[in-house]
């Protein structure tokens, strides 16, 4: 299945948009005919070389620095979006790791990932809401990941964060459903990504052993999951958490 134009004349916004499966996520809605406003904190590198690759692709990109944990800064990009374009998808993909036991964690590390993995989420979901609410329209969907069902050593932040958006996309769809917005997670599991890129290669080894399937998913794997929760056909899956594992 593929989802060739099935966005034609549409907007979405992906945070952390530019590298890992933010990318991946971005380049699928652009493929698949949207228009795409990709948010990035920092490396404007890394974002200038993802525009650079995608060819004719990003005359419908746009590129935005800002931190999705800057409440004032979230608030910035949609008043300069204004209302003359409408926004019809939000995901939020901005995500960051600060692993330690909890015993040696870092309070600023704690902060770090509830700041942007969950607050990021609420700052976003909070504008995107407002104006798909005037539009009765729109498809809402969390990153988040098993961690945030399960728990893992070492991620007490990260899972709290991602438990965090699971209970906040909950709270969302019970506001939002009679509006014709829908809000979902998509809960990847272990993704071949810069986000584990960090783990030690026998690390990596023992977690493949836990994933029925037998390897680690594909970024664009994680993208087709996001593309089916914001598909307008998927007007009924909503407070839903879509876990994309391999069976783990």
């Amino acid at each position: 299945m593929t989802f060739e134009r099935d966005f034609d004349q549409q907007t979405a916004v992906v945070t952390g948009g530019t590298r890992g499966l933010g990318a991946a996520i971005t380049s699928a809605f652009l493929a698949a005919g949207a228009s795409v406003h990709a948010t990035y904190a920092g490396n404007e590198d890394a974002a200038r070389a993802f525009a650079e690759k995608l060819g004719p692709l990003a005359e419908r990109l746009r590129l935005h620095r800002f931190d999705v944990a800057d409440h004032a800064a979230c608030e910035r990009f949609w008043n300069e979006l204004g209302d003359a374009e409408p926004v019809h998808v939000l995901v939020n993909n901005a995500g960051i790791r600060r692993d330690a036991i909890a015993g040696a964690m870092k309070v600023g590390d704690w902060d770090a990932v509830i700041a942007t993995n969950l607050s990021g989420s609420f700052h976003m979901s909070k504008f995107a809401i407002q104006r798909m609410s005037r539009a009765r329209y729109g498809r809402i969907v969390m990153v988040s990941s098993p961690a945030g069902l399960h728990g893992f050593a070492g991620q007490a932040n990260y899972g709290a964060s991602k438990a965090g958006q699971i209970g906040l996309m909950r709270a969302l769809a019970k506001e939002v459903g009679k509006r014709k917005i829908t809000v979902n997670c998509v809960a990847p599991g272990f993704v071949d990504t810069e986000l584990l890129a960090d783990l030690p290669k026998e690390v990596r080894d023992e977690h493949v052993k836990t994933v029925p399937a037998g390897r680690f998913g594909t970024p664009d794997e994680i993208a087709f999951a996001v593309l089916s929760l914001a598909h307008p056909r998927a007007s009924y899956v909503h407070g839903a958490v879509l876990e994309v594992t391999g069976g783990l």
